[in-house]
C-alpha cells in the first residue's frame, strides 16, 4: 500500500517545491522507501532542486487528437469553418486550415465534411521523465508541450507510473502545481493527505481557501504550513483562524530566509546546502511532523486493514502553540 502526500497551494511562489523536496529527503533519510513526483506539467522545477543532471527515461506522451485536412479531397465547402466549436479552422490564402494548437480533435469537422476530407490523428502532448536522484530515491516528472491542453491527464499518467514502481509501504511526495486547475485536481486525487502551503497575506489566504475547498471535495484531510510568517506577522492570526475554523492541523511556520533564494540559485536542497539556516530548521521540524503522520498511518492501516481504506485515517498533529 502506498501513502501519498500532496503538497499544494492556491498560488505560486509560496515554497511548495522547497517543502516537497525537504519532506522527501527527510523521509528517505529516516529509512522510508520514497518516490518524488513533480505534478506541475506546465512548469516542472523539482528536478532543479534535487540536482538531476540527466534523465534515466524519457518517453513521449501522446493521447491528444487533432484534425487535419486531405487537400486532395477537399472542395473548399467551408462547413468545417462554420461548425468548429473551438474556432480552430481559418481561411488562409484561399484554403481552409486547421490550427493544430487550438484544435481539440472533437471530430465535429470530420462529421460535417461531405467530402470525407478530414481525418484525425494522435499527436504528442508532452514528455514523461524518470530520474534517480543523488539522494537515493526516484523522481517522476513531465513537461507539457506549449499550447497543448489536458495537463490533468498527463499528471495522472505520471502518478500512475510512480504507483506501478512503488512497493509495499512506499511514500510518494507529490509537488502540485499552483492554483486549482485540472492538474491540481489530478495531484490531489488518490492522495492520503494534502499539505497546504500559504503565506500571511490576504491573497494567499484567499487562494488557500480555494485549494482547501478542492481538497475537501476529494475527501482529503488537510494540514497547513505557513511560509514567510514573519514578513507579515499581523496577518498570521487570520490564517490560523481559518485553519482552526476548518479543523486544519498546522504543522509549522517557516521564517523568511535569504538562504532560500541562494539555494535555489545553486540548484541544491536548502536543508543540505544550509542545514543550520533558520528556514532549514523550521522545514525539518515540519518534515518530522509529516513523518509522524506517516507513522500514524502505518499503525492505523495495520490495525484496520482491510476493513477501511487508509485514506480515512485522521491526522493527529496538534497546532503549534502561539
Amino acid at each position: 500500500m502506498v501513502f501519498e502526500i500532496a503538497v499544494a497551494s492556491g498560488k505560486g511562489g509560496v515554497g511548495k517545491s522547497t517543502l516537497s523536496s525537504t519532506i522527501a529527503l527527510h523521509l528517505k533519510e529516516k529509512g522510508y522507501d520514497v518516490i518524488a513526483i513533480d505534478a506541475d506539467a506546465d512548469a516542472p522545477n523539482l528536478h532543479l532542486i534535487l540536482e538531476i543532471e540527466s534523465w534515466e527515461k524519457e518517453e513521449p506522451y501522446a493521447d491528444a487528437w487533432i484534425a487535419e485536412i486531405d487537400y486532395s479531397k477537399c472542395t473548399n465547402c467551408g462547413r468545417c469553418l462554420d461548425e468548429c466549436p473551438f474556432g480552430a479552422v481559418g481561411l488562409v490564402d484561399g484554403k481552409f486550415v486547421i490550427n493544430q494548437v487550438v484544435c481539440e480533435g472533437c471530430l465535429t469537422c470530420t462529421l460535417v465534411c461531405q467530402d470525407r476530407a478530414i481525418r484525425r490523428r494522435k499527436v504528442e502532448r508532452g514528455t514523461i521523465r524518470l530520474a534517480r536522484t543523488a539522494y537515493g530515491f526516484p523522481l517522476w516528472t513531465s513537461e507539457l508541450m506549449p499550447g497543448r491542453p489536458n495537463t490533468g491527464k498527463l499528471v495522472t499518467e505520471v502518478k500512475n507510473r510512480a504507483r506501478e514502481m512503488a512497493g509495499e509501504g512506499t511514500i510518494s511526495v507529490v509537488d502540485s502545481a499552483a492554483g486549482i486547475g485540472c492538474q491540481v485536481v489530478s495531484s490531489l486525487a488518490g492522495a492520503n493527505v494534502a499539505v497546504l502551503v500559504a503565506e500571511p497575506t490576504a491573497t494567499s489566504l484567499s487562494d488557500l481557501k480555494r485549494v482547501h475547498t478542492v481538497a475537501k471535495q476529494t475527501l482529503l484531510p488537510s494540514a497547513l504550513v505557513i511560509n514567510k510568517y514573519d514578513v507579515n506577522p499581523g496577518f498570521v492570526d487570520e490564517v490560523l483562524r481559518y485553519a482552526r475554523d476548518e479543523n486544519i492541523d498546522v504543522l509549522g511556520m517557516i521564517p523568511y530566509d535569504d538562504h532560500v533564494p541562494r539555494a535555489m540559485a545553486e540548484m541544491k536542497p536548502l536543508v543540505r546546502l544550509y542545514p543550520d539556516a533558520p528556514a532549514s530548521r523550521a522545514l525539518l521540524e515540519v518534515a518530522a511532523k509529516v513523518e509522524e503522520i506517516v507513522r500514524n498511518w502505518r499503525e492505523w492501516s495495520i490495525r484496520h486493514r482491510p476493513s477501511r481504506p487508509a485514506s480515512y485515517m485522521p491526522i493527529v498533529i496538534r497546532p503549534p502553540q502561539m
